[in-house]
């Protein structure tokens, strides 16, 4: 194993890994966004379709 540090520098091969887990992080959080069903800033844009689908049957 020391061999392959020998190899890559450790201190670039972290702030690249940090870096790259950072930006996937970023494209997973703004994919999420832009879904209806994970947006947890504007929540569900169907909101009243949903309450129409939920009353009570008449009698």
């Amino acid at each position: 194993m020391w061999r392959l540090w020998m190899i890559f520098d450790p201190r670039r091969t972290l702030v690249a890994l940090a870096t790259f887990l950072f930006v996937l992080a970023l494209l997973i959080h703004f994919i999420l966004l832009s879904t209806d069903r994970f947006n947890w800033l504007e929540g569900p844009s169907g909101g009243a379709s949903a309450v129409e689908q939920m009353s009570p049957m008449p009698g």
